[in-house]
């Protein structure tokens, strides 16, 4: 859990930079998550090394790949060796030969880099393949090494260094600072693109419970938070039983995510290598274009499309149109999961409630596709306030599996009032928190068939989400109990404003006196 202490040390790294210069929010995240990521170098670098000491304890011979050059240019390139070193020594070696250096690894390796900056590649392996290569390296390839001068840089260290060594330590606390970085630089974007809050993607992995043979999308993925919190999911309830070709798919094919900003890719391969998903499946891609032609190939997809942008209606696939003719990406996004899962794959996202109740003709053929063809499991409706104070824009969570053969009978609705956190633009932790109780039952949805509609959750059958019209909306179907109020006869209600205004007056009366 971070803490406001380790907020604080965040936030003072943060203002260094801004007061040198570098004011863009992401482009700060990028440069802090450089350096984080080249002191996670030289972390897992020691752990190879004793490693390999050990290995050659028992056999002299035994190689241990190492992540750095053994050279005296390779070994400059680690932090630990570089990060007592005079302000303009840090930055150069840094400038001129750690960061061309990291751009070019290759098979989880650092090339050396000559005195003057010269990149000396790493040879091709026929035996590993591109398809190892770091998902980081990938999109790297453009990214610029942007703090402005050696001090701006020595304080960025010397707070990292703080932070490690008296607060994180052995703690896994890596993926929180990044999660609070994220949360600093959270806004709405052009395409109503704003971070989904990580206890609402903990939640919708829950409902979906991923599993160590699933294969893993997220066509939106922004910064890979969805991809995080599946890969936590998969490993807290899974890994001390997983075969060691499940870990390999883990590390390599489980996930995939897609996005058409490359300093979001860059972040998100950042996101995910800081999390220990060191190859993830991560492209440059128009989700919702003809270019995008995936098909059946994933088993879970969990997503937070943007909302209010449209996009070229020449460019988009001709398979999305024919479920929903629309240019409203939220709409071409459900279309899309559906194309994309294979048969029996699961589906959470998140959806503005006009998509419940929309009135338009591909509103309502969105919402026929997923009740007729397929199996819409649930329906929970967030508060307004889930995602303040970036917006304010009432949202839902739809739960689905794709069968191409129907088998909706019954939607289960829950209305979710409380996430656990205040619902203005402060978001303070509170008491009150509905997520518990709704992993609890939709997972144990048997138990729900006997609520009334006067309850937070409750069933409705299909015909009746036929009978109006597809609506999805909780407040077609909730019933409000309305308890009977009883007031005293006004005769006492007057004789008790009469006795207050009597006192009223006494009191006047009484101060008037004080006064004279």
């Amino acid at each position: 859990m971070i803490t406001g202490v380790i907020k604080n040390k965040i936030d003072k790294i943060w203002e260094d930079i801004w007061a040198g210069g570098l004011t863009m929010p992401f482009k700060v995240i990028e440069q802090i998550t450089y350096l984080m990521f080249i002191r996670k170098l030289d972390e897992k670098e020691i752990d190879n090394e004793k490693r390999a000491n050990s290995l050659r304890r028992r056999n002299p011979n035994a190689k241990v790949e190492m992540i750095f050059p053994q050279t005296a240019s390779g070994q400059g390139m680690r932090w630990s060796n570089f990060k007592t070193a005079d302000p303009e020594v840090i930055f150069n070696t840094i400038r001129i030969k750690v960061f061309p250096a990291i751009r070019e690894m290759k098979y989880g390796q650092v090339p050396d880099v000559d005195e003057i900056g010269k990149i000396i590649p790493i040879p091709d392996d026929p035996n590993k393949g591109q398809s190892i290569q770091s998902a980081f390296s990938k999109f790297m390839k453009d990214a610029l090494f942007e703090l402005p001068t050696p001090e701006v840089l020595v304080k960025v260290i010397t707070g990292l260094e703080d932070l490690y060594q008296h607060d994180i330590g052995e703690l896994d606390m890596q993926g929180d600072l990044y999660e609070y970085m994220l949360s600093k630089a959270a806004s709405s974007g052009t395409n109503g693109q704003f971070r989904t809050p990580k206890h609402i993607r903990d939640m919708m992995v829950a409902l979906i419970d991923p599993n160590p043979d699933d294969t893993i999308c997220d066509p939106a993925c922004g910064t890979a938070g969805f991809l995080i919190s599946s890969a936590e999911h998969i490993r807290a309830k899974y890994g001390e039983r997983m075969t060691d070709d499940q870990w390999e798919r883990f590390n390599s094919t489980t996930f995939s995510g897609f996005d058409t900003d490359n300093s979001m890719l860059r972040i998100s391969a950042m996101n995910l290598m800081l999390h220990g998903i060191t190859h993830p499946e991560l492209d440059y891609k128009n989700s919702v274009s003809e270019k995008n032609d995936i098909d059946s190939e994933y088993t879970v997809c969990l997503a937070n499309p943007p909302f209010k942008g449209t996009v070229d209606a020449e460019t988009i696939s001709t398979s999305l149109k024919a479920v929903t003719n629309t240019k409203k990406t939220e709409l071409l996004f459900l279309a899309l999961f559906l194309r994309m899962l294979k048969k029996g794959g699961r589906c959470a996202c998140i959806v503005p409630d006009g998509v419940l109740f929309g009135s338009s003709r591909a509103h309502k053929a969105m919402r026929k596709e997923l009740i007729e063809n397929h199996v819409l499991q649930a329906v929970i409706s967030m508060p307004s306030g889930v995602f303040k104070p970036y917006a304010g824009v009432s949202t839902a969570i739809l739960v689905f599996m794709k069968t191409g053969t129907g088998g909706t009978e019954n939607v289960w609705f829950y209305d979710m009032e409380a996430d656990g956190y205040s619902l203005d633009d402060k978001r303070n932790e509170v008491k009150e928190n509905d997520i518990p109780d709704i992993i609890t039952r939709f997972h144990n949805l048997e138990e729900e068939k006997e609520r009334e509609r006067t309850e937070k959750s409750f069933f409705v059958a299909k015909q009746e989400i036929i009978d109006n019209d597809y609506d999805l909306s909780i407040n077609k179907y909730k019933k409000v109990e309305y308890v009977p109020v009883e007031y005293p006869p006004t005769s006492e209600i007057m004789a008790s404003l009469k006795a207050r205004q009597m006192e009223i007056d006494k009191g006047l009366a009484e101060l008037e006196r004080m006064l004279k």
